[in-house]
C-alpha cells in the first residue's frame, strides 16, 4: 500500500522508519529541493533523525513505500 505524500506540504513533515537502522526511528524533511526545469516538482528531500541529528539526502518518492515509511510519528 503507497502512502499519500503531497508534495507541497514535505517540508517539516514528520515520518516514521518501520525498520529503524541505529536506533534512528522518527525524521523530519528539513530541506526540500526543487527541479530547475520544474520548480513546482521536488527532485530531492533532506531527512533528519529527531535523534542524533544525523542528516541525509533521498528521493522524495521513496516516501510512498509504506514498507519503509509512515507518515508522522508512531
Amino acid at each position: 500500500m503507497a502512502n499519500p505524500v503531497n508534495a507541497k506540504k514535505l517540508l517539516l513533515s514528520k515520518w516514521t522508519s518501520v525498520h529503524p537502522y541505529n536506533k534512528e526511528k522518527h525524521h523530519l524533511v528539513v530541506k526540500v529541493i526543487y527541479n530547475k526545469d520544474l520548480p513546482t516538482i521536488p527532485q530531492t528531500i533532506i531527512m533528519e533523525a529527531i535523534i542524533n541529528h544525523r542528516q541525509w539526502t533521498m528521493d522524495w518518492q521513496e516516501l510512498i513505500d509504506s514498507d519503509r515509511w509512515q507518515p508522522g510519528w508512531q
